[in-house]
């Protein structure tokens, strides 16, 4: 199960920078080209701001999973330790069916824009609202392999850093670990 869960991870990584790197390239560009040549992709805009969303949906599970999304811990702390518990498996109830809706949603929208299609590239819009139910898909997926260490300790997962090419080193080396405790 790690091991799939380093691949699910990386995967999920590296679909991050490449939408990210994809969007800088072209709204770096695009600048450029208006500046030096007074010629404007006429695209680069629509294509960056779609993978932005894209990158937003892809994205949030990772941040669940670190503890990166917005929290109010103080309520929990005051509770006691059984209490604490039970409204954290309440918590991740709520997250798992509002999920599940979310992705329902997703895939109304998808359906309801398949026929309409963007103004510059042309490519139905379907496309750029199957990051909803996929990144929802995703969240529920990053939030079932966190649960236990939620449920039971309020952890998060630790956040990795991969410093074997930068530092010629072998492995990997653990980085801060989100905990709010």
């Amino acid at each position: 199960m790690n091991r799939l869960e380093h691949y699910f991870l990386a995967a999920n990584k590296w679909a991050l920078v490449v939408l990210l790197s994809a969007m800088a390239v072209i709204v770096f560009a695009n600048v450029s080209l208006r500046y030096t040549t007074n010629f404007s992709i006429t695209w680069a805009e629509e294509v960056a701001r779609y993978l932005m969303v894209w990158m937003t949906f892809l994205g949030a599970g990772m941040a669940l999973r670190m503890g990166g999304h917005v929290a109010i811990a103080n309520f929990q702390e005051m509770l006691p330790q059984a209490a604490q518990r039970a409204l954290r498996i309440v918590i991740l109830l709520l997250l798992l069916v509002f999920c599940a809706i979310m992705i329902w949603m997703g895939k109304d929208y998808m359906a309801r824009a398949r026929f309409q299609v963007t103004p510059a590239t042309r490519i139905s819009f379907s496309y750029i609202y199957a990051a909803m139910p996929i990144g929802f898909t995703l969240l529920i997926v990053h939030l079932l392999l966190i649960a236990k260490s939620f449920v039971l300790e309020n952890r998060f997962a630790e956040v990795e850093t991969d410093t074997a090419s930068i530092s010629g080193h072998g492995e990997p080396t653990p980085g801060l670990a989100a905990n709010r405790d």
